[in-house]
């Protein structure tokens, strides 16, 4: 007979090779073990080819166990939603649902776990994000909620764990779980964070993101790791009914006469020093080598001086603080968000305007401060580096300032998404406000290749 064992991460499969051929293209032999070894991901194919095959096999792998969750008070799903969980049923359980920020994805795991009936861990990239799950599943289902990360470390038949603490632990974990559901899954083809999914045995799975596509177009691990894309909804498709409708405008920003000078003069003296020394900054490996090669004279460390200067300037010149100064006295009664590319430029926004400011830097008990701030009205505007592109349910929120940003469609995306949480009589509006003349003409094109922003606003 065929026997299944979890051991650190990953299942040994031991029995003869002729009952092994169903299943052979997923195993490799382990010499140590002296018997076959397999991913723990793979747990669910195995079982599932073996039960096919009529192969007898002792499954001394799984540690999970059926549960009677029942959610209370849960609302209706809307017609999005449940086409999305129809989706992910119709495919075994198993792949990947893209929806839009403020489309309800949450609704659509409580469902998940209400039917699958079995031990879930819930993943998710941030300390926040986890204790946004850990406080919706703790109402939803009237029961402890396990957590890992933060400093804690709390096993329950519904836990919610960072992605960092879950690779960290799965060795010891990943046989407990039977639904494994990733949040924000676009995360999960990282390296290490992919470690979550791998050596984990859950046979049920559900991604959830808004934007799947990666930098890196990794995304088919993405499909490998959780199965296969179930269900696509996009801003324009739910805007106005379950989203509320937006603007966006593209504010051209001139630079001062001083400063349009320093940023061509420190823009030529970086492209030049990179030509020069043959890097190709247009390639995919050319920023890495022009790292390397400023680092090996003091021409090199000046290019680089030159190339942070010339940033600098495109990201908060004194015309972009006065365009920021205007916006915020136009929508002075109204909550807006401040995006920006740096922490820098964060600061030097909260410095000359007298606002909060929220980067990765920021106490957990201050950035809750603020937040908390934020809703009530306290403050109505907040200054963020990034760290709000994803994960934070501000329904307050209708208009967004973005002071600068990388080329990153998914960012472009998600912080759109953060103004589009539903509200009676909201109208939200998105500005981007762009040095003219600079190279973020360039990434603003590059970043705006997306559906939600292909329409005829500014």
């Amino acid at each position: 007979m065929i026997r299944l064992t979890f051991d650190q991460g990953s299942l040994l499969v031991s029995g003869p090779d002729e009952a092994l051929q169903p299943v052979i293209h997923l195993l490799r032999w382990d010499e140590r073990a002296e018997c076959h070894r397999a991913e723990a991901r793979h747990y669910g194919p195995i079982v599932l080819a073996l039960h096919r095959g009529k192969i007898p096999y002792d499954d001394q792998a799984r540690a999970f166990q059926p549960r009677p969750f029942q959610a209370r008070d849960d609302h209706p799903p809307r017609p999005h939603q449940q086409a999305a969980f129809d989706g992910w049923v119709k495919a075994a359980s198993r792949g990947v649902v893209v929806l839009p920020t403020g489309a309800g994805k949450t609704l659509i795991a409580r469902m998940a776990i209400t039917r699958i009936q079995r031990d879930t861990l819930i993943l998710a990239p941030t300390i926040n994000l986890v204790q946004q799950w850990h406080e919706q599943l703790g109402s939803t289902f009237g029961m402890p909620i396990g957590m890992l990360g933060g400093g804690e470390y709390q096993l329950e038949p519904i836990t919610v764990s960072t992605y960092d603490s879950a690779y960290l632990h799965m060795d010891r974990i990943g046989a407990r779980f039977g639904l494994l559901i990733c949040d924000e899954c676009h995360h999960l083809p990282a390296p290490t964070t992919r470690l979550a999914a791998q050596m984990c045995v859950a046979p049920y799975r559900l991604g959830l993101t808004a934007t799947p596509e990666r930098a890196d177009g990794q995304e088919e691990d993405l499909f490998n790791l959780l199965g296969p894309l179930v269900y696509r909804c996009e801003i324009a498709d739910l805007e106005g009914a379950f989203l509320a409708p937006y603007r966006l405008e593209r504010v051209p920003v001139v630079l001062d006469p001083d400063e349009r000078a320093a940023y061509d003069a420190a823009y030529a003296q970086y492209r030049e020093f990179a030509r020069s020394t043959g890097v190709n900054l247009s390639r995919p490996e050319g920023w890495s080598q022009f790292i390397m090669v400023c680092c090996r004279s003091r021409e090199g460390r000046a290019a680089m001086a030159a190339y942070r200067m010339q940033k600098r300037l495109a990201r908060a010149s004194r015309a972009k603080l006065r365009m920021v100064w205007t916006l915020m006295r136009r929508h002075r009664q109204e909550r807006a968000l401040l995006f920006t590319d740096d922490n820098a430029t964060a600061y030097a926004i909260g410095e000359t305007f007298f606002l909060p400011v929220i980067t990765h830097k920021t106490r957990l008990s201050e950035r809750a401060r603020f937040l908390e701030g934020f809703r009530a009205g306290e403050f109505p505007f907040l200054v963020n580096s990034r760290v709000l592109n994803e994960g934070i349910d501000l329904p307050e929120v209708s208009v967004g300032i973005i002071v600068s940003g990388s080329g990153s469609i998914r960012e472009h995306v998600q912080r759109l998404g953060r103004l589009l949480r539903p509200r009676a009589g909201k109208q939200a509006i998105l500005y981007e406000l762009v040095s003219q003349d600079t190279a973020e003409t360039f990434t603003s094109e590059r970043r705006r290749q997306h559906s939600a922003y292909q329409r005829g606003d500014g």
